[in-house]
């Protein structure tokens, strides 16, 4: 093989000294236990040329030096020991940049294409350490496949008269697939389509797979949105078994489903949530007690009295994990019947639910709380912007007092014995009053959890206004505001009265939490000299406490200014990651040391796992199997991570092709990622990035430093930073890839 890779070298023409030294380490690690001159080196290599011999000659003698050979003879060389294997999991780059990932946690390790042995991502397999050479980071030879994943690729059809080509869209894979004619279930040419890998042979350039399914044509937008959630194994059908399940779950509340709850029908109750959304979670009442308590209801959908647990509908949503949320459309976890209609808490309607209810005085404190099956009717729904223009505008607010149910808004009569319907006024509050209580209510405790610690990562969101074809037809941002952060601050204290219920005992069962582990050290540091450069300061020692204050006081700072978004995503990628498991280490980022998921059992399933230990712990029962509900809370931590890759990719692709009539024009911008093939660059006007390849930085060879995120000439020593402003022309954009590349001006 090595021969064949000299002679495609051209070897008429005398090989550079790198060229030879490159060759003659893949040899020694392919022949790690011969012994070797350097005749037999050139032999093996094909070498001819007496020039050339002597490079060899004088390349063994360097490696030998180096420690990667051992001289065991006058000339004669062996490859100084051989490497230890592993197992671990491997990760395909269309680069060619692979990577071996340990199953010990350790850090990934670079395998060139020639040491692959065809495998693909996801794939389980074990790996040769080859010997390291003095200065060079690890390499590593796959040995054996031990377990293959099921791989499928997305990408656009190329159909001739006997054969087929996927062109994928991946990344993570440079060939195209080839099709038997037999196997194309109908596509043609132009179509996109999922396509599953069935085998590689060993001398074959291209992979050979077969059509899973038809995705439509490539450039419309269902099959675009469809075609980034098979990219990510997500699915872009309900099935219809499960559908057809749902649609059986009795819709009428009959009196056996009010027994043992708490009836909060005649107690104010409200929603606020999206404009857009049709799943409502949750719902908040509030009324004053006679001793001048606050009485504050968080009630949450209760999704695990229609969905029982094994069952059919458990066991799609189980595998789901979560809904995704795409930027036009919503993957549901639940079916519609279910997450739409008989769990969403809609107005004028009896809901069951699953509260936390809390007494709280005007400063805020908790004086108690219980946790109950309930049955809710919820008085009003707002949206975010409704409840906002209360907040900022009470006495120009012109909603009305209080809700009287009109007959046509009762729920129908089951068959059986139904509750009475809630009929007149609710207690307590007129409904501008109730959010401007809530609001205040929530804003004493959001005080109290920043002076426990929290940090206040207050991202801005991207936002596409989108026509009728999901064409994107303008960019909004969307932050967060008093009316979003009133409902955020009564989920965080139902999700922490939860967790502490079950957790904060002599000996706790086995629970779902939600954690989130202090900073990585090495990240902090990096990011404290990153911000360093824009004459501010960070913590990178310290306790929890004194480093999350540091940063707290630095996001305060940068409010407002050029770099804001910039140092908030870089302060992000320096966190950990939340995740579910059951093994509780608190949660740094709110500074609380019990946490979970209760809040959205309709789109995640963890809470659904909360509500059920909830439910059963309550009611004196057994700790559950930890093995299988840590194997599950990994699950839906993963399902997670895919839905937010699909999310961006989508809000990616809508950013390319908003870009798309925009060639040539040129922007104000901000150097966002810096990496060894180019420089990333965010616009300004519309966040919108896309990256200024290393081919278009023509004046100087530039090096890639990771301690300081610049390149930097070799010659010239210009160094391009991240965060730098810079000014770039829109050249090129790949909707297929979500790619868009700048020029910079």
């Amino acid at each position: 093989m090595l021969k064949k890779i000299f002679k495609a070298m051209k070897p008429q023409k005398r090989m550079t000294k790198k060229e030879v030294t490159s060759l003659v380490v893949s040899l020694f690690n392919k022949l790690s236990k011969v012994v070797m001159n350097y005749k037999q080196v050139s032999a093996e290599l094909g070498i001819t040329k007496n020039a050339s011999k002597q490079t060899v000659a004088e390349v063994l003698e360097a490696l030998a030096q180096e420690g990667l050979l051992n001289k065991i003879d006058q000339g004669k060389y062996i490859l100084n020991g051989l490497g230890n294997t592993a197992e671990g999991t491997f990760d395909r780059r269309s680069n060619g940049k692979n990577s071996f990932i340990p199953e010990d946690g350790s850090k990934p390790i670079f395998v060139a294409e020639r040491n692959a042995m065809h495998a693909m991502s996801g794939d389980r397999v074990q790996v040769q350490i080859l010997a390291k050479r003095k200065g060079r980071d690890p390499e590593a030879e796959v040995i054996e496949i031990l377990e293959r994943k099921e791989t499928t690729f997305v990408g656009t059809l190329e159909v001739s008269k006997n054969y087929a080509y996927l062109i994928s869209d991946s990344r993570k894979l440079a060939n195209d697939i080839f099709i038997p004619k037999g196997k194309l279930k109908g596509g043609q040419t132009g179509q996109k389509a999922l396509v599953r890998i069935v085998r590689w042979p060993d001398r074959a350039k291209n992979p050979e797979g077969e059509v899973i399914d038809i995705l439509g044509d490539a450039g419309h937008n269902t099959t675009e949105m469809h075609a980034i959630l098979a990219e990510f194994g997500l699915p872009y059908a309900y099935p219809e078994k499960v559908e057809k399940a749902a649609d059986k779950i009795a819709k009428q509340i009959t009196k056996e489903d009010l027994k043992d709850r708490e009836d909060f029908r005649q107690t104010l109750t409200v929603t606020i949530d999206p404009k857009d959304a049709k799943d409502f979670d949750d719902a908040l009442s509030i009324k004053q007690l006679k001793n001048g308590l606050w009485e504050v209801g968080v009630h949450i959908a209760d999704v695990t009295h229609y969905v029982k647990q094994g069952g059919i509908i458990d066991k799609e949503a189980e595998e789901r994990a979560t809904s995704v949320y795409l930027v036009d459309r919503t993957i549901p976890m639940l079916p519609e019947v279910l997450c739409n209609d008989l769990c969403s808490l809609r107005p004028n309607e009896d809901k069951l639910a699953f509260s936390c209810i809390f007494e709280l005085n005007d400063a805020g404190d908790i004086k108690n709380y219980r946790i109950k099956r309930t049955v809710i009717h919820s008085d009003k729904r707002f949206t975010y912007e409704e409840a906002q223009e209360i907040i900022e505008n009470p006495v120009g607010a012109t909603l009305v007092v209080a809700l009287e149910q009109s007959p046509e808004q009762s729920p129908e009569p089951s068959q059986g014995q139904p509750p009475e319907p809630s009929q007149g006024q609710p207690q307590g509050l007129p409904l501008r009053d109730a959010i401007l209580n809530l609001d205040r209510l929530a804003k004493k405790l959001r005080e109290k959890r920043f002076k426990n610690g929290a940090i206040a990562f207050d991202r801005v969101e991207v936002k596409f206004e989108i026509d009728k074809d999901g064409k994107p037809l303008c960019v909004y941002f969307k932050e967060a505001k008093d009316s979003n952060k009133l409902v955020e601050e009564f989920m965080l204290l139902a999700n922490k009265t939860v967790a502490e219920v079950i957790g904060k005992v002599k000996k706790p069962k086995v629970f779902v939490y939600r954690v989130h582990d202090l900073p990585d050290p090495e990240k902090l540091q990096n990011f404290s000299e990153f911000v360093h450069r824009f004459g501010y300061k960070v913590k990178s020692k310290g306790s929890g406490s004194d480093m999350s204050k540091s940063i707290n006081d630095l996001l305060d700072k940068v409010q407002g200014k050029p770099e804001q978004n910039l140092v908030e995503t870089i302060a992000i990628r320096s966190m950990a990651k939340a995740v579910y498991t059951t093994n509780n280490i608190g949660h740094y980022g709110l500074a609380f040391p019990y946490y979970t998921h209760f809040t959205s059992p309709i789109r995640r399933y963890p809470d659904m796992m909360v509500h059920r230990l909830l439910d059963k712990y309550l009611s004196g029962g057994r700790s559950v199997n930890a093995e299988k509900t840590e194997a599950d809370c990994k699950h839906s931590s993963r399902m997670e991570y895919t839905a937010a890759q699909a999310e961006r990719a989508s809000i990616k692709y809508k950013q390319v092709e908003f870009m798309s009539d925009k060639i040539g024009m040129e922007f104000d911008g901000v150097i966002s990622g810096v990496t060894e093939w180019g420089l990333y660059v965010e616009i300004t006007e519309n966040r919108c990035e896309g990256m200024v390849p290393m081919r278009e930085l023509d004046d100087d060879f530039y090096e890639y430093d990771d301690k300081t995120y610049s390149l930097i000439g070799r010659r010239n020593k210009k160094r391009y930073r991240l965060g730098d402003n810079a000014r770039i022309k829109v050249i090129h954009t790949n909707l297929e890839r979500k790619q868009m590349d700048f020029q910079l001006v």
